[in-house]
């Protein structure tokens, strides 16, 4: 089983980028997946989640307006289309699976990906 997340880098203020986890070793359209991220010196936050069907999206309101969420079931994919970065928004980003068909966020997650890291510069 492995979340493996990719995409991140470097980028300017205002810049895009496009982050993806791909999950193998579990039927992945099983899942709710959800990005958290965390900063130097500070505690992980959340950051989207998606799910199963992709019916449901969630985003921290830091994010809302500028991230987008989205998943490829065929390719056991998801994504974040990540505009308008903001120096605030570097981080190490890190991609969890939660098990069930449900549409509701969740308070926990089952699986954990190790992180890609995303550097915004003034």
């Amino acid at each position: 089983v492995q979340l493996q997340a990719s995409g991140g880098g470097s980028v300017q203020a205002g810049g895009s980028l496009r982050i993806a986890c791909s999950a193998s070793g579990i039927t992945f359209s099983m899942y709710t997946m959800g990005w958290f991220r965390q900063a130097p010196g500070k505690e992980r936050e959340f950051v989207t989640a998606i799910s199963w069907s992709g019916g449901s999206t969630y985003y921290a309101d830091s994010v809302k307006g500028r991230f987008t969420i989205s998943r490829d079931n065929a390719r056991n994919t998801v994504y974040v289309q990540m505009n308008s970065l903001k120096p605030e928004d570097t981080a190490v980003y890190f991609c969890a699976a939660k098990y069930g068909r449900r549409e509701q966020l969740p308070s926990s997650y089952d699986l954990w990906g190790q992180g890609t890291l995303v550097t915004v510069s003034s």
